[in-house]
């Protein structure tokens, strides 16, 4: 694999990094849903649990959110290095 090939390889786990901490948060939307219409159901159970499940996939969000970073700096760094390109890709963060 050349070094375009990583750099765009790189990219596409950028974008897929992005993707799977938006699906998180769709996630934690859910469940923050479940908890409200909970407030109306008063299940034990639920009260219980949810908040667990909440902070379980809060810390998942802040995991990947700091993995992105990381990896873009790595990503930048990469390409500077190998002089792929003048400036960080769009749109990526």
């Amino acid at each position: 694999m050349d070094k375009m090939q990583k750099l765009q390889m790189m990219d596409k786990i950028l974008r897929e990094l992005d993707d799977l901490k938006s699906s998180q948060t769709s996630v934690l939307k859910k469940v923050s849903q479940i908890e409200a219409e909970n407030i109306n159901l008063g299940i034990q159970m639920l009260d219980q649990e949810l908040p667990d499940v909440h902070e379980s996939i809060d810390k998942g969000i802040e995991a990947v959110s700091s993995l992105s970073e990381k990896f873009q700096a790595h990503r930048d760094k990469f390409s500077k290095d190998n002089k792929l390109e003048e400036e960080p890709a769009a749109g990526s963060s």
